[in-house]
C-alpha cells in the first residue's frame, strides 16, 4: 500500500468519523497553489472546520500528528485565508485528524490547532 493509497484511505475514514459526530462535509482536497491543499472543509454547527488528516500505517517512526511541521501548518493557514476570501464565513477554526492504521486502527480528532 503506497503512500497515496494509506492518505486516501485516512481522508475516507475520517469523513465517515466527522459525518457519524454530526459534522457536514462541504468539500475535499481543495487545492490554492501546488502547496497548499485543504484535506477537508466541513461544518459542524455553525463554525466552518478546516481539517488537515495525517495518516500512517503505523506509528513506527512517530505519529501522524507530528507529521505537521511549521511549514504544513503555514500552507494550511495560507489555504483557509484564500477560503476565507471567497466565501462567507464567520466562525472557523483548524483541526487535525491523525489516523494510525496498525496494530489496531485508532482515530484521534485535535480540534483548533
Amino acid at each position: 500500500m503506497n503512500n497515496k493509497v494509506v492518505g486516501n484511505a485516512g481522508e475516507d475514514l475520517a469523513c465517515r468519523y466527522l459525518e457519524k459526530n454530526g459534522y457536514k462535509i462541504l468539500e475535499r482536497n481543495k487545492h490554492y497553489s501546488r502547496f497548499c491543499e485543504i484535506d477537508i472543509i466541513a461544518q459542524y454547527k455553525n463554525t466552518t472546520v478546516f481539517v488537515e488528516v495525517k495518516t500512517r500505517k503505523t506509528d513506527a517512526f512517530g505519529t501522524p500528528s507530528e507529521a505537521v511541521t511549521k511549514t504544513k501548518y503555514e500552507n494550511i493557514k495560507k489555504g483557509v485565508q484564500f477560503y476565507l476570501s471567497e466565501n462567507k464565513v464567520k466562525d472557523f477554526r483548524i483541526d487535525l485528524i491523525s489516523i494510525t492504521l496498525k496494530p489496531q486502527m485508532k482515530i484521534e480528532h485535535l480540534k483548533n490547532i
